[in-house]
């Protein structure tokens, strides 16, 4: 079976985790901190801004079922890549919008959805999305994966994730995995 792995930023990995989980195609999603310079950061280092990671969302995924283009679609969609350093409540740079390539193709078709995203209408002030190399990806510990599903009365799950996922399921349903 064919796999590869995309690597995006997008705010609170919470969310971005819950959105990608629905897709076909996507085999996993695991939350985890990338982008920084702190070797094994925690959550607690990575929440106090120090370290330079972004939360972030490393999805492995088959791309003869969803191709790396609808998952950038998806992805710029799911947040507003024109917040500099937050979304939402989340502010801090490790809520940043970022694409972490895993391979110059990769680099390339995120530039060139950057770019046409830019120039759409979908969002009307610039894009500040990053899209850097993926240096290293720190999984994040293990009681902030699945999070949404295992915590979907917790306030914030209700209030900000659920209708995010909502969101999506609905401009995405014929994508999504059959329950």
């Amino acid at each position: 079976m064919n796999r590869q792995k995309a690597t995006f930023g997008a705010g609170c990995f919470w969310c971005v985790e819950a959105i990608f989980q629905a897709f076909k195609g996507v085999h996993s999603v695991l939350s985890g901190y990338a982008g920084g310079h702190t070797e094994s950061p925690t959550y607690e280092q990575v929440c106090g801004g120090a370290t330079g990671h972004a939360e972030v969302a490393q999805i492995t995924f088959d791309p003869n079922i969803i191709s790396f283009e609808t998952l950038l679609h998806i992805f710029w969609r799911a947040h507003d890549p024109t917040t500099l350093n937050r979304q939402g409540a989340d502010r801090g740079s490790q809520y940043r919008s970022a694409i972490f390539y895993h391979s110059d193709e990769q680099k390339n078709i995120a530039q060139k959805s950057l770019m046409e995203t830019g120039k759409s209408d979908l969002w009307p002030n610039p894009i500040v999305t990053e899209i850097t190399a993926l240096d290293k990806f720190y999984p994040a510990e293990a009681y902030h994966n699945d999070y949404f599903r295992r915590n979907q009365n917790q306030a914030y799950c209700s209030a900000v994730i659920a209708p995010k996922v909502q969101k999506m399921q609905k401009d995405f349903k014929d994508m999504l995995k059959q329950v």
